[in-house]
């Protein structure tokens, strides 16, 4: 069975975000986000995780719950875990 590959959080503010939206800028979102452009390009780029206290400021800046982010963040990760577990090497103790 294939599992949808959820998109990296990142991935989503670029399209979502900077792509559809005209006049938004990277560097414009970051300086909203007080962080440096170079920190967000890492997270559009699929480079760096949304940690909590990013979450925070994306629910601030773009919307949407600081849960919402840590969920799609969540998502993604146990979606490329999954891929590359190996349930075999286990025994269930129960």
């Amino acid at each position: 069975m294939n599992m949808y590959s959820p998109p990296h959080p990142g991935e989503f503010i670029k399209e979502v975000y900077l792509d559809a939206l005209e006049g938004i800028s990277a560097r414009t979102v970051a300086e909203k986000l007080n962080v440096a452009p170079s920190t967000f390009n890492r997270l559009i780029k699929g480079d760096s995780n949304i940690s909590p206290e990013m979450a925070l400021r994306l629910s601030q800046t773009l919307g949407r719950s600081p849960e919402s982010w840590l969920l799609m963040q969540d998502q993604y990760n146990l979606y490329h875990a999954k891929k590359n577990f190996n349930a075999d090497t286990f025994i269930i103790l129960a």
